[in-house]
């Protein structure tokens, strides 16, 4: 009655242990087969619409044009080295080389992907990535991102950092949010930062200012603006306030824009004359 059970075990360890050799020969002819594979080519890949890192540019990073990797054995490749020279550049978010088995060197990279542009009181510009890092500017490509202007005190020494005031963080938190909405993504043009170190937005249409304050309660601001341009400015029209106030979250401020008023004023003006002037002619 035991026996079966016993045959069965001893039988089950010895197809293991010949599959366990069977694996360590097979890894053990891999590691021999590697260490005669010579590198046939270099391959670059950059994937996404960003172009502030070309192949070009690659390989000046990794020198291969004073130094071919054509030819020589894969082993004798520090790829470690090669991913960390890539890594160096400010405009890389991530790097990966490695080989495949015929000997073609993969280098793969994902570029950093800017959502701001800000230029603070210092003359500086640089970008806000979207992991709230800030990077400088390329020479090779312009990013069409919201730009940042103002009272920014925000520092910046041409390097990836972090952000170091409270503001730069409230306008990375304010991109964020408008970039998560197709509707106010197509609407906010410009953002600007006042005397007051609060955040004003400059929408496409319209000639108002959109004070926004913080970046506290942006979704209730949001709704409430949202609100305002529905209910609001079609009864009264796009320029009749210059100031919509959205910084407190329970009401919305409008400051009536003078000039607007003057202009429409006008405008009965002149067509109260008309008005006259065409009625004297009747009359005569």
């Amino acid at each position: 009655m035991f026996k079966k059970p016993i045959w069965r075990i001893l039988l089950l360890s010895f197809i293991w242990l010949i599959s366990l050799g069977g694996l360590v020969v097979l890894m053990s002819f891999i590691e021999v087969k590697k260490t005669e594979v010579v590198c046939k080519d270099v391959r670059i890949y950059i994937p996404g619409s960003q172009y502030f890192i070309d192949k070009k540019e690659v390989e000046s990073i990794l020198q291969l044009s004073s130094f071919t990797l054509v030819g020589r054995r894969i082993d004798r490749i520090n790829m470690h080295q090669l991913e960390n020279k890539l890594k160096a550049n400010p405009f890389v978010e991530f790097a990966k080389v490695y080989a495949d088995m015929d000997g073609v060197l993969m280098i793969e990279i994902e570029q950093r992907e800017p959502i701001m542009r800000v230029m603070n009181q210092n003359d500086q510009d640089f970008y806000i990535d979207k992991n709230g890092l800030k990077i400088p500017l390329s020479a090779n490509f312009t990013a069409r991102v919201l730009a940042a202007n103002g009272f920014i005190e925000e520092p910046f020494g041409n390097k990836v950092d972090t952000l170091h005031t409270a503001l730069a963080r409230d306008l990375f938190k304010t991109v964020s949010y408008i970039r998560g909405d197709s509707l106010w993504d197509a609407q906010i043009g410009q953002i600007y930062v006042n005397q007051g170190h609060e955040i004003e937005l400059i929408p496409r249409v319209g000639s108002q200012r959109i004070l926004l304050g913080n970046a506290d309660s942006l979704d209730m601001k949001f709704k409430n603006l949202m609100a305002f341009y529905k209910q609001a400015l079609p009864q009264v029209g796009w320029d009749a306030y210059k100031i919509i106030n959205i910084k407190y979250a329970n009401q919305i401020i409008g400051v009536k824009n003078s000039k607007a008023d003057s202009l429409r004023m006008k405008a009965i003006a002149d067509s109260t004359k008309l008005i006259k002037k065409d009625t004297s002619q009747i009359i005569q």
